[in-house]
C-alpha cells in the first residue's frame, strides 16, 4: 500500500474548489496532509474539511513542499505560473484551467475515455473544458463502435460556469425583475465575457457568446471544445463544430449533439451503448416524457444521455441531448477522478 498522500487545493474558495473539497472528503485517495491554498487576500481564512476547521494559506511556491497531487482550479495565469513550481518540488498537477490544455506534452483526459494517456505525463494533466468532457463520456462508446465523422454540438450553459460573482449577478437580476425594476437597470459586470467591451444581463435571457470572439466569429469557447474533442480522441480527421451559449440556469450544463458516424446505428444500438458505458446513465422515454434536465443532473457524477433520435434525412446522423453538472463531472469530479485512476494505476509510485 502506498504512503498517505499530501493533497494541495489550488484555489479552494472558488466555485470548482468549493466542489473539490467535498469530493476529497470522500475520495478512496489515502489522505496525509490537506492544504487550501488561495490568494493572499483569503489567506487566514478559515474553511471546514471533515467538520474540522482549516486556516487557508497563501499561495507561494514553497507551498508545494511535500505535496503529492495539487489540484488547479484559480485561473489561467495562475496555473501558468504554479503549477511547474509544483512539479518541480514533485507534486503531480492536475489543472482544471484552459492553460496546458493543448500543449502537446501535457495529457488532456477523461477517465473514462482516455485514461492511458495518463501514462505519458510529464507532472501535469490538464482537465477538459466542462462541456467538452460530458460530450466526450457520451461520443466515445458511440465512437468505438460505429465510427464518428462529424460532431456538431449547440451547448446550453449554466452560470456557475462563470463562477460564482457571475452567479450572484444573477441571483440579483432574478430579484430586480420581480420587484419591477426595468432590465436596463440591471447590472451586468460579469456576462457574457469579463474582459470584454459590453456586458448583458443573463436573468430570462441568452447569450450565444460564452468567452471572446475569434477573427473567425467562434469564441475561444467554442474552439475549446473542437480542439479538445480531437485531441481526446486523437484523431484530427473527425469535423467538429460548436455553437456555445449561456442560459440563467445555476448548475447543470445541456447540449443537442448531432453526429455523424462512419457505419449505420439504430437508436437502440445507441441506448445499449450509453445503457452500458462508464459514467453515462440514459434517460430515454419520450412517451413517458424522461429526458435529461439540468436540474436533476445536479450534486451527481454522471453524464445523463436522452433524446436519442435519427436524424430524418441523413442514414447516419444521430441527434442526443446531454446534461451533466459543470461543476462536478465537468470540472471537480472529472479532476479528482483523474487523481485517483492515476492511483490505481500506480501513477504516483
Amino acid at each position: 500500500m502506498m504512503r498517505k498522500m499530501n493533497v494541495a487545493i489550488v484555489g479552494a474558495t472558488g466555485a470548482v474548489g468549493t466542489q473539490m473539497i467535498k469530493l476529497l472528503e470522500n475520495s478512496s485517495l489515502p489522505l496525509g496532509t490537506v492544504k487550501f491554498l488561495a490568494s493572499k487576500r483569503s489567506a487566514g481564512k478559515q474553511l471546514s474539511f471533515k467538520g474540522e476547521a482549516q486556516t487557508i494559506e497563501e499561495l507561494v511556491p514553497d507551498s508545494f513542499e511535500g505535496i503529492d497531487l495539487a489540484l488547479f482550479s484559480a485561473g489561467g495565469g495562475i496555473s501558468a505560473k504554479f503549477a511547474p513550481e509544483a512539479v518541480k518540488r514533485g507534486a503531480v498537477v492536475v489543472d482544471n484551467t484552459s492553460h496546458f490544455r493543448m500543449d502537446p506534452t501535457v495529457p488532456l483526459v477523461v477517465p473514462e475515455v482516455n485514461p492511458e494517456a495518463l501514462r505519458n505525463h510529464h507532472g501535469i494533466i490538464a482537465n477538459p473544458n466542462c462541456s467538452t468532457i460530458q460530450m466526450m463520456v457520451a461520443l466515445e462508446p458511440i465512437r468505438q463502435a460505429f465510427g464518428l465523422k462529424r460532431v456538431i454540438v449547440s451547448t446550453y450553459q449554466a452560470v456557475s460556469g462563470a463562477g460564482n460573482r457571475a452567479i450572484e449577478e444573477l441571483a440579483q437580476q432574478a430579484r430586480d425583475f420581480a420587484a419591477g425594476k426595468p432590465s436596463d437597470e440591471w447590472k451586468a459586470a460579469i456576462l457574457p465575457a469579463g474582459g470584454d467591451k459590453k456586458h448583458y444581463p443573463l436573468a430570462f435571457n441568452a447569450l450565444p457568446q460564452i468567452d471572446v470572439f475569434t477573427e473567425d466569429g467562434y469564441t475561444n469557447e467554442e474552439w475549446k471544445m473542437i480542439n479538445e474533442t480531437k485531441k481526446i480522441m486523437e484523431d484530427d480527421t473527425i469535423k467538429v463544430s460548436a455553437t456555445c451559449v449561456r442560459i440563467p440556469v445555476m448548475s447543470g450544463h445541456s447540449e443537442s449533439v448531432y453526429i455523424e458516424t462512419e457505419k449505420t446505428a439504430t437508436v437502440a444500438e445507441i441506448q445499449a451503448l450509453i445503457s452500458n458505458a462508464p459514467g453515462a446513465v440514459l434517460e430515454d422515454d419520450p412517451s413517458q416524457q424522461i429526458y435529461p434536465q439540468a436540474i436533476n443532473s445536479v450534486g451527481k457524477k454522471e453524464t445523463f444521455v436522452g433524446r436519442i433520435r435519427k436524424d430524418p434525412d441523413e442514414e447516419k446522423g444521430i441527434h442526443l441531448w446531454v446534461v451533466s453538472d459543470n461543476l462536478l463531472k465537468g470540472a471537480a469530479w472529472n479532476s479528482l477522478q483523474i487523481a485517483e485512476t492515476m492511483y490505481e494505476m500506480n501513477l504516483f509510485e
